[in-house]
């Protein structure tokens, strides 16, 4: 492992190809393998043994290319293991959790929806998130589990499902003048224009994936491993027939679609 290395960015399927596109863009010469677990998605449902044993393979992979960082662009498999995997891999593995903080330090009193898998919502990582600021603030949890299954079936441009998903979910906060939503799963990203246009200006989207790219890239920047290189993507999954939808997913992001 040098600073010429890859850098594996993992998640249950195609949701983090967000935080992908935000790594690229942050970091445009860096080189990086993503691997979607689509064949095995949703992890949200799974128990965290499952979840536990889907990532250690998918690490292993990682481990035999050689990467010099791995980064769990999955907030409920981050919540299911990161401390594992960090213990059992020699290299740096950034996860992502809720972005429940930058959400509270927007004032006092705030009113947070946090849209999250089941799993996210119900683990011990998160529960101990929310005991850090829920004494000043109100905050709902409210699982969101068919926002992952329509990026997953390439039901994103399907207008009615889609608005009829999100407004089931902003229904259940409905009546409360909420300050914001925390989009605690990278696949919600996806939904984050279609959102502001059915939102209030007052309520603000928040998610994490410019907080962990920015992570990797100070870890990166501090170890002098940095690339220079022309910033190659490489697409693995389990679902090999997902491959050209998580490129086309990119290119959506892009704005280049």
């Amino acid at each position: 492992m040098d600073f010429s290395s890859k850098i594996g960015v993992f998640d249950s399927g195609l949701g983090g190809i967000s935080v992908l596109h935000t790594i690229h863009d942050l970091m445009p010469k860096e080189d990086l393998i993503y691997f979607g677990d689509s064949l095995h998605n949703p992890y949200g449902t799974k128990s965290k043994e499952e979840i536990t044993e889907r990532c250690i393979e998918i690490c292993d992979f990682f481990m035999a290319q050689d990467v010099k960082a791995i980064v769990i662009a999955c907030n409920t498999a981050t919540s299911a293991c990161v401390n594992l995997l960090r213990d059992k891999y020699p290299i740096d593995i950034i996860g992502m959790e809720p972005a429940l903080k930058v959400a509270c330090e927007k004032g006092e009193h705030q009113k947070i929806a946090v849209w999250a898998t089941n799993l996210t919502l119900k683990e011990k990582k998160f529960a101990r998130l929310m005991e850090r600021f829920e004494d000043e603030h109100t905050i709902y949890k409210i699982p969101c589990p068919k926002l992952v299954e329509l990026v997953e079936t390439e039901k994103l441009q399907n207008t009615d499902l889609v608005y009829a998903a999100l407004h089931e979910y902003l229904h259940q906060t409905q009546g409360e003048e909420i300050d914001s939503i925390v989009l605690g799963c990278t696949h919600f990203v996806f939904y984050k224009e279609r959102l502001q246009d059915m939102l209030p200006s007052s309520i603000q989207l928040i998610d994490g994936n410019y907080g962990t790219a920015h992570h990797l890239k100070d870890i990166l920047t501090h170890k002098n491993l940095l690339n220079d290189s022309t910033g190659t993507i490489e697409w693995h999954n389990t679902d090999a027939d997902k491959i050209n939808l998580s490129k086309r997913l990119l290119k959506q992001l892009e704005g280049t679609l």
